[in-house]
């Protein structure tokens, strides 16, 4: 008679498998690459509004042109709204970082003017080439979809102005002129030009002259010449 030992089985746990990560509602996937989403984002909102304005541009149009989906417009920016001044502020955030250096400048206040000229001109044509058309419609309208903080920017860009002319009558390089007036002689005029380039390039297509075939570096000469001569203190 034989006995037997039996070893009992060895008793192998498993693990259950984890639940699933929920996403909080309301909340996209996070992109590999927020950073570029978010600059593509902003790239086709600019080419947008500057073409059609505020009212006559959807989420889902800048979305579709930025190749994203439309709610990272909320995730990233909050809205439509935020999305348009977080456009303007970024574009004059880097307008102002060129152009607040002059305040300091030590060179005549007539040389410093034109390298402001230089300096909008610059931004307007190769830099941001959607502010002057954003802004234009948006001052045209009286500036509804721009908060307190988005019109201190462009208040900005007027001190800037207001102390080189400021300094320059101190030094009696300009003659006594309101710096009110000359802000929007100057920055007027380079808005209006670089805002309606499309339209003159149409004038140059169907009925060419001059006024349509300018080129914008001897528009923004045209103006620095005609600021400062016409600020200049008659020395006769």
């Amino acid at each position: 008679m034989y006995n037997y030992c039996v070893r009992p089985r060895a008793i192998v746990k498993t693990r259950k498998p984890a639940p699933p990560v929920r996403r909080a509602r309301g909340r996209p996937p996070r992109s590999h690459d927020a950073g570029a989403t978010r600059k593509s984002l902003l790239n086709a909102a600019a080419a947008l509004f500057a073409a059609r304005g505020f009212d006559g541009v959807s989420v889902a149009e800048v979305a579709q042109l930025a190749g994203a989906n439309k709610a990272l417009i909320n995730y990233h920016f909050g809205g439509k709204l935020q999305l348009y001044r977080t456009i303007v502020r970024e574009m004059f955030t880097e307008l102002l970082s060129r152009l607040e250096p002059l305040r300091a400048d030590p060179r005549p206040p007539d040389q410093v003017l034109r390298d402001l000229v230089a300096i909008v001109g610059d931004s307007a044509d190769r830099r941001r080439p959607q502010l002057s058309r954003m802004m234009l419609r948006e001052v045209i309208a009286g500036g509804p979809h721009l908060d307190h903080e988005v019109l201190a920017f462009p208040m900005r860009v007027f001190s800037v102005v207001r102390e080189i002319i400021e300094r320059g009558v101190r030094e009696r390089v300009f003659r006594p002129v309101d710096p009110i007036m000359t802000h929007m002689s100057l920055l007027g005029s380079l808005v209006f030009f670089f805002a309606t380039a499309d339209f003159r390039r149409r004038m140059a297509a169907e009925a060419p002259s001059p006024f349509a075939t300018t080129p914008p570096d001897a528009y923004v000469q045209h103006i620095q010449e005609l600021i400062a001569r016409g600020l200049a203190v008659d020395r006769a």
